[in-house]
């Protein structure tokens, strides 16, 4: 009977922490995929036909930005030029 009883305590103990145990996973697993990729940032986006673009992205680590300049369809995207962008650029 004790045996059950502690089985049943430590089944419970473990479903109240597993909401914390997830909040906690997606707040830790969100900061690491910020400090690897950087943010990235809509420069321009021109229309070309019904459902093609024509966008330019900033992408990349503070100090090594580059400029994606990527065609953009239904069915796929190309990129079209990329550009390294200065370090002390004036924005």
């Amino acid at each position: 009977m004790n045996q059950s009883l502690l089985s049943v305590g430590v089944f419970l103990a473990v479903l109240v922490c597993l909401p914390f145990a997830v909040k906690w996973f997606k707040a830790r697993s969100q900061v690491e995929m910020g400090q690897v990729g950087g943010q990235s940032r809509l420069i321009s986006a021109i229309a070309v036909g019904p459902q093609q673009r024509v966008i330019t992205v900033e992408v990349g680590p503070h100090g090594s930005r580059v400029w994606l300049t990527l065609g953009v369809s239904s069915h796929a995207i190309t990129c079209l030029h990329t550009a390294h962008v200065e370090k002390n650029r004036p924005t």
